[in-house]
């Protein structure tokens, strides 16, 4: 199995080398998604030659990359089990937009493939949990799961934007995406459903999603909603335009030369 690095395209002269096949014995993987069995946390390999100011230009010169540079994948996987949820979480910030999601709430397996599909993310979640009484505690698990992976993936945070803004129009729908992947959980969700459920999802569950990622990952998160009237319309546009501002936030800034995006020098969760 050859797994390809991700390839911003807003760094398109960036030019990575393929990655080593993995022994199936070595790789964990889920049904169709391909986790290579690499340390968890950035693993960023830059030669010097990667970053240059481009010849006979001064000053804030374009960034030449070399060829033969290469991106490990970033992994995140958590297990959390409690006597209401059983949850299993992989995610690789490197991968190609695939999703296995089966959550027992299938609106929310929904709205994982527009996280997976629009980030760019592979997305492996399995979850069982008391459904029979409501979808409360499954959502929130697994929010605080996927939190919790994306703070392991992510690691100490060297050399990626930080910063992420998107706002995806899902037809009569609008909704405008702020983040910061500062180290400290705050969520301000503007976000006004006019239904109480899609399908048999509770819409409040929405925001209680969003809080629970927020937490467990660090992230400061803004979700404005400037238009819409269908409430399919408006989770998934909120959806869409989160996975589009991770997928910038957590990309890779070549003018960093893989330094912690901070004056502070660090990035923390605490």
């Amino acid at each position: 199995m050859i797994t390809a690095p991700f390839v911003s395209p807003s760094l398109s002269r960036l030019h990575y080398a393929r990655a080593s096949p993995v022994p199936k014995s070595s790789a964990r993987s889920g049904a169709g998604v391909a986790f290579p069995a690499l340390p968890y946390g950035p693993s960023l390999r830059l030669r010097s030659s990667v970053i240059m100011a481009a010849t006979g230009v001064s000053g804030n010169g374009s960034a030449v990359a070399s060829e033969d540079s290469t991106v490990s994948s970033r992994l995140g996987e958590v297990k959390r089990v409690t006597k209401e949820t059983n949850v299993h979480v992989k995610i690789n910030l490197d991968g190609t937009g695939v999703a296995d999601c089966s959550t027992g709430i299938p609106f929310l397996d929904h709205m994982l493939d527009q996280l997976a599909s629009h980030g760019l993310f592979d997305v492996y979640v399995k979850a069982t949990g008391d459904t029979h009484i409501d979808d409360h505690h499954s959502n929130e698990d697994i929010a605080l799961a996927i939190g919790t992976a994306l703070l392991q993936a992510l690691g100490d945070r060297k050399g990626i934007n930080r910063f992420g803004h998107f706002t995806a129009p899902l037809d009569e729908a609008a909704v405008e995406v702020i983040l910061d992947l500062s180290g400290r959980p705050h969520l301000s969700c503007g976000l006004s459903i006019p239904t109480a459920r899609v399908g048999t999802y509770d819409t409040q569950l929405v925001e209680h999603f969003f809080q629970s990622i927020v937490n467990t990952s660090g992230m400061t998160l803004h979700i404005r909603q400037l238009a819409g009237n269908n409430s399919h319309h408006i989770i998934e546009a909120s959806f869409k335009a989160f996975a589009r501002a991770l997928r910038q936030a957590t990309e890779y800034d070549l003018r960093r030369h893989g330094t912690i995006p901070s004056s502070k020098g660090v990035l923390s969760r605490s």
